[in-house]
């Protein structure tokens, strides 16, 4: 009976076996599409009933989260929208956040403005800027800088909604409230502006916030991020460096990105952006060369800066992922060639900030926007705005400019009894403010100048080579490596035009911080125009490296800063354009402060490799 039981059980079973459906196939996925939209920065957007919206500082986005929304949102700080946004009495509108949507991140609309009123904790006639967006419990989160609150200072607000064009509806109290500095008590409020909110791997959240004055503070937020605790708060940042924090999560780090210098001085705006990196959202936060971007002689790897064409100040960003996994830097920038809004005589003058788009990079573990060449002034692929899209951008690396053949007649290695008789100066100082010895030439700072009509320092030159150079020093100076303030103190070299024509790349001491600096003199034509402007670049120390780079471009000359903490490895600090011609000179400064001392180890001139 067991044997036909097994063999009862087995024909069943192979019936049953021939009854069944075989399974069917999954089909093969949709191949993606391959996006062919281009785009030209700027970015504009179109306003409904006429004009563009040519004016977008501090850009925040987001990706429609409702179902069915595949619309993007940027979000702007409050100015006007272009040179005619203006009111009955001729005087340029404010607008209490721009809003802008767009369905491929290049053809954008401006939708209104997220607020009728600022919050009621707020002077009702105060800025709100550098706005921050983010989606969580159902609802878009809308941050902002209040810059003026009723108990006084800057304060961070939030605003919620269902829709990510509102209507908003402002929290009762601030996020952040106003507060002291951590360096000063209560000698007056720091820059609570700026929010960067992020959500960690394990749900924790978490809101920085902070510019120059403070500098850059990180703090728990609550759950439903209309608080923070003040108890949390950790500095990320030295004050008087950075500001506009972004972070972006990548292969295990939290990368911190932040700008530097002023945002707004026309076409002279040396604006860029930094990266530091750690593997805690709190911190320390480090550079390519391990300095902390805490440290009084302040670190930071350069991300996006001046790159020679017509683009200057590129900076506040924010940062999207595409749905390709292609990622690309939002920010702004001046057209140096046209950068005010309000020129006519006694209007309020505003740099004017333009949206611009480009894609992100990384390059050896560290960000990089087009692969080093920065800011684009030509037609690029557009991004992959849609699902199941790619996008057509490939990387292509920037080449930097290398010394050549040493060029023996311009180079001095200081080792004589007495200058050499290539040198040649401009205003000499004192016989004992100088002096070579122990194989360098030593130079006294002076309390003595180089900038506007304050043209006091003395300036040891000497002829510039005919054709593209490079110009190098090795330069200590004894400024203490932590202390406050002797503000302004510098040297460094010079490309000497004259003396309101020139470039300037210095180690200098700012407020708590060492730093190494980038400048241009070129006084703009027109009243209270700047004439001024400066860039900064990786981390200083005692003895540092510095280089200029010359390189014809037509009728202009662009000249891009160097340095370094080694003598091996060169950081790119930024490229300014100017017109300084060929009877311009090589020159060294020590200035802006007396009581320490510049020593130069040498000055080589190169030609450039092909």
């Amino acid at each position: 009976m067991g044997l036909w039981l097994t063999v009862l059980a087995v024909l069943s079973a192979t019936a049953c076996s021939e009854d069944e459906t075989p399974p069917t196939e999954e089909p093969p996925p949709t191949p993606p599409t391959v996006n062919t939209k281009s785009y030209t920065n700027p970015l504009r957007a179109v306003i409904p009933g006429g004009g563009t919206v040519d004016n977008c500082p501090d850009p925040t986005l987001i990706r429609g989260q409702q179902p069915g929304d595949t619309s993007w949102y940027v979000y702007c700080t409050m100015d006007p929208l272009n040179a005619q946004d203006k009111d009955g009495e001729g005087k340029l509108k404010q607008h209490l956040i721009p809003m802008l949507k767009s369905t491929d991140l290049v053809d954008w609309t401006y939708a209104g403005d997220a607020f009728t009123a600022p919050p009621e904790w707020a002077q009702p006639t105060t800025d709100l800027w550098a706005p921050e967006i983010e989606y969580f419990g159902g609802k878009y989160h809308l941050y902002y800088s209040v810059v003026d609150s009723k108990s006084g200072g800057n304060a961070i607000g939030v605003a919620t909604s269902d829709g990510p064009l509102g209507p908003w509806t402002h929290a009762a109290k601030p996020v952040v409230e106003p507060h002291e500095a951590p360096c000063c008590g209560d000698e007056r409020r720091r820059w609570a502006i700026d929010p960067e909110v992020i959500t960690a791997e394990d749900g924790a959240r978490y809101i920085y916030y902070g510019s120059y004055f403070g500098g850059i503070s990180v703090r728990r937020l609550s759950e439903d991020g209309l608080a923070s605790d003040p108890y949390t708060q950790v500095e990320v940042t030295v004050a008087n460096r950075y500001e506009a924090t972004s972070i972006i999560p990548h292969d295990g780090y939290y990368y911190l990105l932040a700008s530097a210098t002023d945002c707004c001085v026309g076409p002279l705006t040396g604006y860029s952006v930094f990266a530091g990196r750690s593997r805690s959202p709190y911190g320390p936060f480090v550079d390519r060369e391990g300095i902390r971007l805490t440290d009084a002689r302040v670190g930071g790897t350069p991300v996006l800066g001046l790159n020679g064409n017509r683009w200057v100040g590129t900076g506040h960003n924010t940062v999207l992922t595409d749905s390709g996994g292609q990622q690309w830097l939002l920010y702004h920038a001046v057209d140096r060639d046209n950068a005010y809004l309000g020129t006519e005589p006694g209007q309020e003058r505003f740099t004017q900030r333009f949206l611009m788009m480009d894609a992100l990079d990384w390059v050896d573990g560290w960000p990089t926007v087009r692969g080093g060449l920065w800011a684009s002034d030509t037609e690029q692929p557009a991004p992959a705005s849609q699902p199941n899209e790619l996008s057509r951008y490939k990387r292509v690396l920037a080449q930097e400019a290398e010394p050549g053949a040493l060029i023996a007649s311009a180079s001095d290695e200081f080792d004589g009894p007495v200058l050499s008789g290539q040198w040649t100066w401009i205003r000499p100082p004192g016989t004992n403010d100088f002096g070579l010895g122990q194989g360098g030439f030593r130079m006294n700072t002076q309390a003595a100048d180089l900038h506007g009509t304050s043209n006091s320092a003395s300036v040891l030159t000497e002829p510039v080579p005919s054709g593209d150079y490079a110009v190098e020093t090795k330069l200590t100076l004894n400024l203490p490596p932590v202390s406050c303030c002797h503000n302004f103190v510098q040297a460094g070299l010079v490309i000497h035009g004259d003396d309101d024509h020139y470039v300037k790349l210095v180690h200098f001491s700012y407020w708590e911080t060492r730093q190494i600096a980038f400048a241009k003199e070129y006084p703009v034509p027109g009243p209270d125009l700047p004439f001024y402007g400066e860039t900064v670049g990786g981390p200083a120390a005692e003895t540092v490296w510095l280089r200029i780079v010359r390189r014809a471009q037509g009728s202009q000359e662009l000249y891009t800063a160097y340095s370094s903490i080694n003598g091996t490895a060169w950081t790119r600090m930024g490229t300014w354009m100017h017109q300084l011609g060929p009877s311009a000179r090589i020159g060294l400064v020590s200035m802006s402060g007396a009581g320490f001392t510049a020593t130069f180890d040498y000055v080589r001139v190169y030609g450039l490799k092909e």
